[in-house]
């Protein structure tokens, strides 16, 4: 039975996720709209895109996800859509995470400003790799979410079935191997982006505070634009990987299976999860005047009429 306290939690997760999708819907509008205009799509722009969409979708799920455990939770633990909620779940999120740890790559190379030769490297070829960065991370999420695919189910049956006094411990044993294998393969299968994503953020966090330490110790007390521009970065960037390292431990929380299913640490869980992404998203839009562009633009047409009338 969810407590009123998880109601509370799992509705303030719809609502971030509401508001989420509201916010990557106007990432993608913004950024197809430039690829359409400019008859071609710039790395950047690939990545957004990416991204974007996939969160677009992901927090369209999950708000079906939270709807449906709140207004009809038998429904929700029919075998058939346990199994496809669950697996394309991690087939969304895994692919989100991979995005956001590109773009976080993409950052880096860009505007970081290493001498290495890989580093350099990279930086010349960027352009040409985006395209199997983002094919190799659809991969790796679908070869993640086929193992969840056969046996989530069985996991969750053997969690939640009651089971007799006879074979209690044969239950127990094959329910905890088959969850430890789940979570080592989920573990296996988010590592890697977390780490691309935390390498990225820290060298690129390094290079923007050298650069700005050097530019406040040659500043001459004038109002400096380029200074600005790369103190906003920074903050940018430690607000990806803040939202980014929280999201990770949500998961692994609730992968882990250490709170009771829709216990208020679970909800609690669930709404500081669905958070991250749409800070995520909103920081995005914040940090780029083209995102911010197209709300106003919106705006300013739907007062139009309402302004024409009233003269």
């Amino acid at each position: 039975m969810m407590t009123s306290f998880a109601l509370l939690f799992l509705s303030i997760a719809i609502i971030e996720s509401l508001a989420g999708i509201l916010g990557n819907g106007i990432i993608l509008a913004a950024s197809s709209s430039s690829c359409i205009g400019s008859k071609k799509c710039p790395p950047y722009d690939m990545i957004v895109i990416s991204l974007s969409s996939s969160r677009f979708i992901l927090q369209l799920w999950t708000t079906l996800d939270f709807s449906i455990s709140i207004f009809y939770e038998p429904f929700f633990y029919k075998e058939n859509m346990f199994v496809v909620f669950k697996t394309i779940f991690t087939f969304l999120n895994n692919s989100s995470l991979w995005f956001g740890s590109w773009l976080s790559v993409f950052y880096c190379i860009k505007v970081a400003s290493f001498t290495q030769h890989f580093f350099i490297w990279l930086k010349l070829r960027i352009a040409r790799l985006v395209p199997w960065m983002l094919l190799t991370s659809w991969i790796c999420s679908f070869i993640a979410a086929i193992p969840f695919a056969w046996d989530v189910y069985r996991v969750h049956k053997n969690i939640t079935a009651p089971s007799s006094m006879t074979n209690s411990s044969t239950r127990r044993t094959t329910r905890n191997d088959r969850l430890t294998l789940l979570i080592y393969l989920w573990n296996a299968s988010t590592a890697l982006p977390l780490i691309l994503s935390v390498v990225s953020s820290i060298l690129l966090i390094q290079s923007l505070w050298v650069h700005t330490r050097e530019m406040q110790s040659n500043a001459s007390g004038f109002r400096d634009p380029s200074l600005e521009a790369h103190m906003k970065a920074i903050k940018s960037v430690c607000s990806f990987f803040i939202l980014y390292i929280t999201y990770f431990i949500c998961l692994l929380l609730l992968y882990s299976r250490v709170f009771s299913i829709f216990s208020d640490k679970e909800s609690l869980c669930i709404a500081i999860m669905a958070a991250c992404p749409t800070g995520h998203t909103m920081v995005l839009i914040w940090s780029n005047p083209k995102f911010r562009e197209l709300p106003a633009r919106i705006w300013h047409h739907t007062n139009c009429p309402i302004r024409t009338i009233s003269m």
